[in-house]
């Protein structure tokens, strides 16, 4: 449709080429608006809609989406060159409009992930040693501000982004002492009192802030660097939380420092540095720790509450096969999340290896959120599948006294639906259960789809090999890192838990991170 528009414009000439309002603020935003989002580091992913745009206003024809392949491009920001309206031609204008029905058209859409071909977080970046990060845009990059009062919403651009507010939406989310508590950060606002089609009477923007005001009489001040932050535009551009995605390599390379026991009990600081570790790989570890359950009880306490689950709050075992589960005995294990059988997945895994008198047993560690991430780049049609179909993971137990059924449902991969963004992967081929949620003309895709992530999780550069010792406490982000081990002999004892993700991601907010 996009495109059939194109070359209406392209055929009819403009009633006049004179500069007015009608469309050089859409013409003008349509360009800034790409160039504004460059981050600042010139190795700086560019969105796809951007390189399209750049292809598009070279050879003055739109770009067929549908055959274009998933690439990467890098622009430096001096590439974006300002807009000098004086020296354009006929064509370059028609171009130029094109252009812009295009930008405000997408810049707004939720695109579903069947035509994702990147993710669509602007701040998935490319260093020197390909380590790729979600990266969150706190604060615009520019100050200038437009808005447009539109008859269901409100129109405003502001750093670089154009948003678009309901009504309804501004008049809930009024900060004033009469609507909102700042003390508790509760509402008093009853939503339900709102009227559905309320529109402002007045409106007023300074250097700093949008005052609307309303039929009522009643003024509202919103912060306009709080308004792009909490946009559906600008959580759309934003990541969740900021992570680096790694392989073998890249998290060696990093040299990720440890956390030591004495200055980790008695030091927020030490803290912070491990749950900034934590959050952005993954995985983290504690050195030093007495080799003792009562030690590893008390370090994960200074991080969260522990989960207790049918395994009990602290686990305590050998290859003695004492619980119905794989991981009771001597044998491999493959890469695997835990607890996939849960309606919610245990957040966090805490492992410490109190001794082991034989050979082998190594613990394997992938990241999840990498493989997956390859698995968008080449093929975002098997992205979108296991991201969309649900499906079932069953714990059945009947071991001495112990007896259990769980049933967790639940796609492979879940996402944010407004960015696409990775947030938890179930994956554990040996809790899956039987396949019958997925349509029989389904099956077969969903199986490729499948086979597709588990390539890229056991390829050998994606694989990180740990030893435990006595002393070396590993947390791991069960919702994204699998882990696995390698067969082993002789006694080996091992404890750990599983964390509240709830509480873990507490402490960190309450530290001053973004989590």
């Amino acid at each position: 449709m996009l495109q059939n528009r194109a070359r209406q414009a392209a055929s009819t000439p403009p009633k006049s080429l004179s500069v007015h309002t009608g469309w050089m603020e859409p013409v003008t935003h349509g360009v800034n608006m790409f160039r504004n989002s460059v981050n600042s580091d010139p190795s700086c992913i560019i969105p796809v809609y951007q390189r399209e745009a750049e292809a598009s206003t070279r050879t003055g024809r739109p770009v067929n989406r549908r055959r274009r392949k998933s690439t990467k491009s890098e622009l430096h920001p001096n590439h974006c060159t300002a807009i000098n309206i004086i020296d354009w031609n006929t064509h370059e204008i028609r171009s130029t409009m094109y252009l812009a029905r295009v930008f405000c058209r997408l810049h707004g859409y939720l695109q579903p992930i069947s035509k994702a071909q990147a993710p669509l977080v602007s701040g998935l970046i490319r260093t020197q040693n390909e380590v790729r990060c979600w990266k969150y845009t706190a604060a615009p990059q520019s100050t200038s501000c437009h808005w447009q009062l539109q008859e269901e919403c409100l129109e405003l651009s502001y750093g670089g982004l154009m948003m678009h507010f309901d009504y309804v939406w501004l008049r809930d989310h009024c900060r004033s002492a009469s609507c909102y508590n700042s003390k508790t950060n509760q509402r008093n606002l009853d939503t339900s009192n709102v009227e559905l089609n309320i529109r402002p009477t007045n409106t007023r923007v300074d250097d700093e802030n949008l005052f609307l005001t309303w039929p009522d009489g009643h003024v509202t001040r919103y912060n306009l660097s709080w308004l792009a932050q909490n946009s559906y535009e600008g959580q759309k551009q934003s990541a969740m939380q900021p992570r680096f995605i790694w392989n073998s390599d890249i998290y060696s390379n990093a040299k990720v420092p440890s956390a030591n026991w004495d200055k980790f009990m008695t030091c927020d600081d030490e803290l912070k540095k491990f749950l900034r570790n934590f959050l952005l790989y993954g995985i983290a570890f504690v050195e030093g720790v007495p080799p003792t359950v009562e030690a590893t009880e008390t370090v994960t306490q200074r991080v969260s509450l522990i989960r207790e689950t049918m395994y009990g709050k602290m686990w305590n075992f050998t290859s003695d096969f004492s619980r119905g589960d794989t991981a009771y005995t001597k044998l491999a294990l493959d890469r695997h999340t835990d607890t996939s059988y849960f309606q919610e997945p245990c957040g966090i895994q805490v492992f410490h290896c109190l001794r082991h008198e034989g050979t082998g047993g190594r613990t394997l560690l992938v990241d999840g959120f990498y493989s997956a991430d390859q698995v968008l780049q080449k093929m975002p049609d098997n992205f979108e599948l296991l991201a969309r179909v649900p499906i079932k993971h069953e714990y059945i137990e009947n071991v001495s006294d112990h007896r259990n059924h769980m049933i967790g449902i639940g796609p492979v991969l879940s996402v944010y639906p407004w960015n696409n963004e990775v947030y938890m992967i179930r994956y554990n081929n040996y809790d899956r259960a039987v396949i019958n949620t997925i349509p029989h003309d389904i099956v077969k895709r969903w199986y490729v789809a499948h086979r597709e992530l588990t390539t890229e999780l056991r390829k050998p550069d994606n694989e990180l090999w740990v030893k435990l010792k006595p002393g070396k406490v590993l947390f791991i982000d069960n919702w994204r890192v699998m882990h696995g081990r390698e067969s082993f002999t002789g006694l080996r004892q091992l404890c750990g838990c599983y964390l509240t993700r709830d509480d873990v991601l507490n402490t960190a907010r309450s530290l001053g991170l973004q989590a």
